[in-house]
Protein backbone atom coordinates (compact mmCIF):
# COMPACT_ATOMS: atom_id res chain seq x y z
CA UNK A 1 0.00 0.00 0.00
CA UNK A 2 1.07 3.83 -0.95
CA UNK A 3 1.39 6.48 1.41
CA UNK A 4 0.62 9.83 -0.30
CA UNK A 5 1.92 13.18 1.10
CA UNK A 6 -1.15 15.50 0.38
CA UNK A 7 -0.42 18.89 1.98
CA UNK A 8 2.44 20.27 3.66
CA UNK A 9 3.14 23.53 6.14
CA UNK A 10 6.07 24.99 7.98
CA UNK A 11 5.93 28.00 10.00
CA UNK A 12 8.60 30.48 10.19
CA UNK A 13 11.65 28.97 12.41
CA UNK A 14 13.81 31.18 15.00
CA UNK A 15 13.07 33.01 17.94
CA UNK A 16 9.17 33.26 17.94
CA UNK A 17 8.79 35.06 21.07
CA UNK A 18 5.14 36.12 20.37
CA UNK A 19 3.91 32.20 19.85
CA UNK A 20 3.38 29.22 22.06
CA UNK A 21 3.90 25.65 21.91
CA UNK A 22 -0.54 25.75 21.19
CA UNK A 23 0.19 28.74 18.66
CA UNK A 24 2.84 26.61 16.92
CA UNK A 25 0.69 23.40 16.16
CA UNK A 26 -2.23 25.48 15.48
CA UNK A 27 -0.58 27.13 12.50
CA UNK A 28 1.19 24.46 11.02
CA UNK A 29 -1.70 21.99 11.58
CA UNK A 30 -4.36 24.20 10.04
CA UNK A 31 -2.09 25.25 7.15
CA UNK A 32 -1.28 21.94 6.77
CA UNK A 33 -4.60 20.82 6.59
CA UNK A 34 -5.78 23.80 3.95
CA UNK A 35 -3.08 22.79 2.20
CA UNK A 36 -3.95 19.38 1.47
CA UNK A 37 -7.73 20.09 0.45
CA UNK A 38 -9.36 17.43 2.59
CA UNK A 39 -12.65 18.59 4.94
CA UNK A 40 -10.72 18.24 9.00
CA UNK A 41 -13.55 16.11 10.08
CA UNK A 42 -12.09 13.26 7.62
CA UNK A 43 -9.28 13.03 9.55
CA UNK A 44 -8.93 9.94 11.49
CA UNK A 45 -6.06 10.54 13.77
CA UNK A 46 -3.05 12.47 14.43
CA UNK A 47 1.06 12.27 15.55
CA UNK A 48 3.47 15.12 17.05
CA UNK A 49 6.48 15.01 17.41
CA UNK A 50 7.65 16.55 20.33
CA UNK A 51 10.90 16.48 22.55
CA UNK A 52 11.39 19.19 25.09
CA UNK A 53 7.57 20.44 25.94
CA UNK A 54 7.45 19.22 29.39
CA UNK A 55 10.90 20.74 30.40
CA UNK A 56 9.97 24.24 28.10
CA UNK A 57 6.36 24.48 28.28
CA UNK A 58 5.25 22.48 31.95
CA UNK A 59 2.95 21.22 29.94
CA UNK A 60 3.03 17.03 29.30
CA UNK A 61 0.13 15.98 27.79
CA UNK A 62 0.56 17.04 24.54
CA UNK A 63 -1.62 14.82 22.04
CA UNK A 64 -4.78 16.34 23.99
CA UNK A 65 -3.82 19.69 23.67
CA UNK A 66 -3.10 19.25 19.56
CA UNK A 67 -6.37 17.66 19.27
CA UNK A 68 -7.97 20.78 21.30
CA UNK A 69 -6.23 23.69 19.51
CA UNK A 70 -7.36 21.94 16.33
CA UNK A 71 -10.29 20.71 16.47
CA UNK A 72 -10.46 17.43 15.96
CA UNK A 73 -11.76 14.96 17.99
CA UNK A 74 -9.52 11.64 16.89
CA UNK A 75 -6.61 10.18 18.54
CA UNK A 76 -3.79 12.15 19.03
CA UNK A 77 -0.32 10.87 19.94
CA UNK A 78 2.73 12.24 21.15
CA UNK A 79 5.60 10.78 19.71
CA UNK A 80 9.46 11.44 21.54
CA UNK A 81 12.96 9.93 20.15
CA UNK A 82 15.04 13.03 20.96
CA UNK A 83 15.77 15.07 17.63
CA UNK A 84 14.07 12.37 15.87
CA UNK A 85 10.88 13.03 17.41
CA UNK A 86 9.18 14.36 14.25
CA UNK A 87 10.92 11.64 11.87
CA UNK A 88 9.40 8.79 14.44
CA UNK A 89 6.03 10.45 14.56
CA UNK A 90 6.05 10.60 10.78
CA UNK A 91 6.95 6.93 10.57
CA UNK A 92 4.43 5.83 13.25
CA UNK A 93 1.66 7.60 11.05
CA UNK A 94 3.12 5.54 7.47
CA UNK A 95 2.88 2.55 9.10
CA UNK A 96 -0.66 3.18 10.99
CA UNK A 97 -2.10 3.74 7.38
CA UNK A 98 -0.39 0.84 5.55
CA UNK A 99 -1.75 -1.43 8.47
CA UNK A 100 -5.23 -0.28 7.31
CA UNK A 101 -6.02 1.57 10.56
CA UNK A 102 -6.42 4.71 9.26
CA UNK A 103 -6.80 6.37 5.81
CA UNK A 104 -6.01 9.76 6.64
CA UNK A 105 -3.44 11.12 8.88
CA UNK A 106 -2.14 14.64 10.46
CA UNK A 107 1.32 14.94 11.56
CA UNK A 108 2.86 17.65 13.57
CA UNK A 109 6.27 18.38 14.54
CA UNK A 110 6.05 21.37 16.77
CA UNK A 111 9.01 22.75 19.61
CA UNK A 112 9.32 25.79 21.93
CA UNK A 113 13.01 26.25 22.95
CA UNK A 114 14.00 29.57 23.40
CA UNK A 115 11.31 30.53 26.10
CA UNK A 116 14.08 28.96 28.58
CA UNK A 117 17.84 29.62 29.63
CA UNK A 118 20.57 28.59 27.45
CA UNK A 119 21.51 26.00 30.47
CA UNK A 120 18.38 24.83 31.17
CA UNK A 121 17.82 23.75 27.25
CA UNK A 122 21.80 22.21 27.15
CA UNK A 123 20.66 20.15 29.94
CA UNK A 124 17.28 18.68 28.92
CA UNK A 125 18.42 17.86 25.35
CA UNK A 126 21.30 16.24 26.88
CA UNK A 127 18.59 13.46 28.10
CA UNK A 128 18.79 12.09 24.53
CA UNK A 129 22.28 11.03 26.20
CA UNK A 130 23.77 8.44 28.57
CA UNK A 131 24.30 8.76 32.20
CA UNK A 132 27.89 8.43 31.74
CA UNK A 133 28.17 11.44 28.81
CA UNK A 134 25.97 13.68 31.42
CA UNK A 135 28.20 12.61 34.46
CA UNK A 136 31.24 13.32 32.32
CA UNK A 137 30.05 17.11 31.40
CA UNK A 138 29.71 16.71 27.63
CA UNK A 139 26.88 18.57 26.09
CA UNK A 140 26.17 17.87 22.12
CA UNK A 141 28.23 20.20 20.74
CA UNK A 142 31.20 17.88 22.82
CA UNK A 143 29.72 14.85 21.53
CA UNK A 144 29.82 15.90 17.73
CA UNK A 145 33.88 17.61 18.47
CA UNK A 146 34.70 14.16 19.48
CA UNK A 147 33.61 12.47 16.28
CA UNK A 148 34.89 15.56 14.16
CA UNK A 149 38.23 14.57 16.35
CA UNK A 150 38.45 11.25 15.37
CA UNK A 151 37.48 11.94 11.54
CA UNK A 152 40.20 14.63 11.18
CA UNK A 153 42.55 11.78 12.73
CA UNK A 154 41.61 9.18 10.01
CA UNK A 155 40.95 11.08 7.50
CA UNK A 156 42.83 14.04 7.20
CA UNK A 157 39.89 16.73 6.83
CA UNK A 158 39.78 20.16 8.92
CA UNK A 159 38.08 23.08 10.07
CA UNK A 160 38.10 24.21 6.58
CA UNK A 161 36.03 21.24 5.54
CA UNK A 162 33.79 21.87 8.16
CA UNK A 163 33.09 25.59 6.80
CA UNK A 164 32.25 24.35 3.73
CA UNK A 165 28.98 23.03 4.83
CA UNK A 166 28.03 25.63 6.83
CA UNK A 167 28.62 27.99 3.58
CA UNK A 168 26.86 25.33 1.59
CA UNK A 169 23.87 25.81 4.14
CA UNK A 170 23.59 29.42 4.74
CA UNK A 171 23.51 29.82 0.51
CA UNK A 172 20.54 27.98 0.52
CA UNK A 173 18.91 29.51 3.74
CA UNK A 174 19.85 32.45 1.97
CA UNK A 175 16.80 31.29 -0.61
CA UNK A 176 14.51 30.31 2.40
CA UNK A 177 11.84 32.79 3.59
CA UNK A 178 11.42 30.12 6.15
CA UNK A 179 14.65 29.73 7.25
CA UNK A 180 16.02 31.19 10.99
CA UNK A 181 19.20 32.12 9.34
CA UNK A 182 18.16 33.47 5.43
CA UNK A 183 21.69 35.12 4.74
CA UNK A 184 25.04 33.66 2.98
CA UNK A 185 28.33 33.61 5.45
CA UNK A 186 32.12 33.42 4.52
CA UNK A 187 34.64 31.30 4.63
CA UNK A 188 36.18 33.79 7.24
CA UNK A 189 33.08 34.22 8.90
CA UNK A 190 32.76 30.90 9.48
CA UNK A 191 36.73 29.87 10.40
CA UNK A 192 36.54 32.61 12.44
CA UNK A 193 33.62 32.34 14.52
CA UNK A 194 33.78 31.80 18.41
CA UNK A 195 34.79 28.25 19.75
CA UNK A 196 32.16 25.91 21.17
CA UNK A 197 33.92 22.90 21.22
CA UNK A 198 37.16 22.04 19.34
CA UNK A 199 36.64 21.75 16.43
CA UNK A 200 33.31 22.87 16.18
CA UNK A 201 32.66 26.75 15.88
CA UNK A 202 29.60 28.59 16.44
CA UNK A 203 28.39 28.43 12.89
CA UNK A 204 29.55 24.69 13.09
CA UNK A 205 26.43 24.65 15.53
CA UNK A 206 22.43 24.53 14.45
CA UNK A 207 20.60 26.80 17.05
CA UNK A 208 18.16 27.19 18.92
CA UNK A 209 14.92 27.70 17.52
CA UNK A 210 11.35 28.13 17.67
CA UNK A 211 9.03 26.61 15.13
CA UNK A 212 6.40 23.82 13.72
CA UNK A 213 5.65 21.43 10.66
CA UNK A 214 2.91 19.34 9.13
CA UNK A 215 2.14 17.10 6.60
CA UNK A 216 -1.49 15.09 6.06
CA UNK A 217 -0.77 11.55 5.06
CA UNK A 218 -3.53 9.59 2.93
CA UNK A 219 -3.84 6.11 1.70
CA UNK A 220 -3.87 5.55 -1.66
CA UNK A 221 -6.87 5.16 -1.82
CA UNK A 222 -7.88 8.65 -0.19
CA UNK A 223 -5.50 10.23 -2.52
CA UNK A 224 -6.79 8.55 -5.72
CA UNK A 225 -9.86 11.34 -5.01
CA UNK A 226 -7.79 14.77 -5.29
CA UNK A 227 -6.36 15.33 -8.75
CA UNK A 228 -3.96 17.67 -7.57
CA UNK A 229 -0.16 15.82 -8.04
CA UNK A 230 1.50 13.10 -5.50
CA UNK A 231 4.13 12.77 -3.46
CA UNK A 232 4.35 8.85 -2.55
CA UNK A 233 6.43 7.98 0.34
CA UNK A 234 7.84 4.75 -0.59
CA UNK A 235 9.92 3.96 2.12
CA UNK A 236 9.69 4.44 5.62
CA UNK A 237 12.41 2.65 8.10
CA UNK A 238 13.72 3.45 11.59
CA UNK A 239 17.00 2.02 13.12
CA UNK A 240 18.70 1.74 16.71
CA UNK A 241 21.99 2.13 18.17
CA UNK A 242 23.53 2.35 21.51
CA UNK A 243 22.75 5.35 23.27
CA UNK A 244 26.66 5.92 24.41
CA UNK A 245 28.96 6.73 21.89
CA UNK A 246 31.46 4.60 23.83
CA UNK A 247 29.99 1.53 23.24
CA UNK A 248 30.57 1.90 19.64
CA UNK A 249 33.63 -0.01 17.52
CA UNK A 250 33.95 3.13 15.71
CA UNK A 251 32.36 6.34 16.02
CA UNK A 252 32.65 8.47 12.55
CA UNK A 253 30.00 6.10 11.59
CA UNK A 254 26.37 6.14 12.76
CA UNK A 255 25.35 2.12 12.30
CA UNK A 256 21.45 3.17 12.32
CA UNK A 257 21.71 5.82 9.39
CA UNK A 258 23.24 2.72 7.75
CA UNK A 259 20.64 0.16 8.49
CA UNK A 260 17.99 2.32 7.88
CA UNK A 261 19.21 3.82 4.71
CA UNK A 262 19.93 0.05 3.91
CA UNK A 263 16.07 -0.85 4.64
CA UNK A 264 14.77 2.35 3.00
CA UNK A 265 16.35 1.94 -0.49
CA UNK A 266 15.55 -2.35 -0.51
CA UNK A 267 11.72 -0.77 0.64
CA UNK A 268 12.00 1.48 -2.35
CA UNK A 269 12.98 -0.75 -4.88
CA UNK A 270 15.62 1.97 -6.39
CA UNK A 271 19.69 2.75 -6.32
CA UNK A 272 21.73 5.61 -4.47
CA UNK A 273 21.96 7.19 -8.28
CA UNK A 274 18.32 7.52 -8.24
CA UNK A 275 18.09 10.68 -5.20
CA UNK A 276 17.74 13.90 -6.78
CA UNK A 277 18.27 15.34 -3.70
CA UNK A 278 19.08 14.62 0.25
CA UNK A 279 17.23 16.51 3.53
CA UNK A 280 20.39 15.37 5.84
CA UNK A 281 20.79 15.83 9.53
CA UNK A 282 23.28 18.47 10.02
CA UNK A 283 22.71 18.99 13.86
CA UNK A 284 26.47 19.93 13.47
CA UNK A 285 28.36 20.50 9.81
CA UNK A 286 30.46 16.97 10.73
CA UNK A 287 27.12 15.42 11.13
CA UNK A 288 26.38 16.41 7.73
CA UNK A 289 29.55 14.80 6.25
CA UNK A 290 29.43 11.59 8.27
CA UNK A 291 25.90 11.27 6.83
CA UNK A 292 26.01 11.40 3.27
CA UNK A 293 28.85 8.02 3.60
CA UNK A 294 26.53 6.35 5.70
CA UNK A 295 23.65 6.85 3.59
CA UNK A 296 25.97 5.52 1.21
CA UNK A 297 26.25 8.31 -1.46
CA UNK A 298 29.74 8.35 -0.61
CA UNK A 299 32.94 6.12 0.70
CA UNK A 300 34.11 6.15 4.17
CA UNK A 301 36.82 9.16 4.68
CA UNK A 302 35.50 10.91 1.20
CA UNK A 303 32.50 12.55 1.83
CA UNK A 304 33.98 16.36 2.64
CA UNK A 305 35.90 16.16 -0.45
CA UNK A 306 32.30 16.34 -2.24
CA UNK A 307 31.76 20.25 -0.72
CA UNK A 308 35.41 21.86 -2.69
CA UNK A 309 33.66 21.51 -5.77
CA UNK A 310 29.91 23.01 -4.85
CA UNK A 311 28.28 19.41 -6.30
CA UNK A 312 26.06 19.08 -3.29
CA UNK A 313 24.55 23.18 -3.80
CA UNK A 314 21.34 24.00 -5.66
CA UNK A 315 21.53 22.32 -9.51
CA UNK A 316 24.97 20.22 -8.19
CA UNK A 317 25.35 16.63 -8.93
CA UNK A 318 23.37 16.01 -5.23
CA UNK A 319 22.14 18.92 -3.56
CA UNK A 320 21.95 18.42 0.08
CA UNK A 321 20.02 20.37 2.62
CA UNK A 322 17.92 22.82 0.13
CA UNK A 323 16.30 23.76 3.19
CA UNK A 324 19.04 25.39 4.22
CA UNK A 325 19.41 22.61 6.89
CA UNK A 326 19.26 22.27 11.04
CA UNK A 327 22.25 24.32 10.46
CA UNK A 328 20.66 27.24 8.80
CA UNK A 329 17.23 26.70 8.29
CA UNK A 330 16.87 26.47 12.29
CA UNK A 331 16.44 22.97 14.21
CA UNK A 332 12.98 22.95 16.39
CA UNK A 333 13.98 19.52 17.68
CA UNK A 334 10.87 17.80 17.62
CA UNK A 335 9.95 19.64 14.47
CA UNK A 336 13.19 18.90 12.11
CA UNK A 337 11.92 15.32 11.05
CA UNK A 338 8.63 16.69 9.72
CA UNK A 339 9.99 20.09 8.22
CA UNK A 340 12.35 17.73 6.27
CA UNK A 341 9.18 15.78 4.86
CA UNK A 342 7.50 19.20 4.09
CA UNK A 343 10.92 20.73 2.57
CA UNK A 344 10.62 17.32 -0.14
CA UNK A 345 6.75 18.02 -0.72
CA UNK A 346 7.68 21.56 -1.90
CA UNK A 347 10.44 20.73 -4.24
CA UNK A 348 8.81 17.53 -5.89
CA UNK A 349 5.25 19.72 -5.94
CA UNK A 350 7.38 22.14 -7.75
CA UNK A 351 6.35 24.95 -5.64
CA UNK A 352 9.99 25.44 -3.69
CA UNK A 353 10.82 29.10 -5.44
CA UNK A 354 14.16 29.90 -6.12
CA UNK A 355 15.57 26.71 -4.03
CA UNK A 356 13.32 24.81 -6.64
CA UNK A 357 15.44 21.28 -7.84
CA UNK A 358 14.91 21.41 -11.56
CA UNK A 359 13.34 17.92 -12.34
CA UNK A 360 13.28 16.27 -8.99
CA UNK A 361 11.72 13.78 -8.89
CA UNK A 362 12.63 11.29 -6.26
CA UNK A 363 14.41 12.73 -2.92
CA UNK A 364 15.66 11.23 0.73
CA UNK A 365 15.30 12.53 4.48
CA UNK A 366 17.41 11.37 7.28
CA UNK A 367 16.56 12.74 10.94
CA UNK A 368 18.97 11.62 13.92
CA UNK A 369 18.18 11.50 17.53
CA UNK A 370 20.81 12.06 19.77
CA UNK A 371 24.35 10.80 18.46
CA UNK A 372 22.17 8.18 16.56
CA UNK A 373 20.58 6.06 18.90
CA UNK A 374 17.28 6.87 16.45
CA UNK A 375 17.31 7.53 12.90
CA UNK A 376 14.68 7.75 10.76
CA UNK A 377 15.06 7.85 6.55
CA UNK A 378 12.50 8.31 4.52
CA UNK A 379 12.20 7.91 0.37
CA UNK A 380 9.73 9.82 -1.23
CA UNK A 381 9.21 10.38 -5.18
CA UNK A 382 6.49 12.63 -7.39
Amino acid sequence: MKVAVLGAYQTKFGELWDKSLADLIFEAGNEAIKDSGVDKKDIQSGFLGNKLGPQTTGQNHLGALMAEVLDIKVPVVRVEAACASGGVAMAQAVQSIKSGQYELVLVVGAEKMTDVGGEQIAEALMGAASESERQAGLTFPGLYALIACEYFAKFGASQKDLARVAIKNHYHASLNPKAQFPFCITEKQAQTSSDVAWPLRLLDCSGVTDGAAAVVLASERVAGKFKKNKVFISASCQASDTLSLDKRPDITTLCSTKTAAKFAFSQAGIERKDVDFVEAHDCFTIAEIIALEDLGFYKKGQGYLAYKNNELRLGGKLAVNLSGGLKACGHPVGATGVKQIVEVYNQLSGRAGVRQSKGAKVALTHNVGGTGGTVVVHILNK
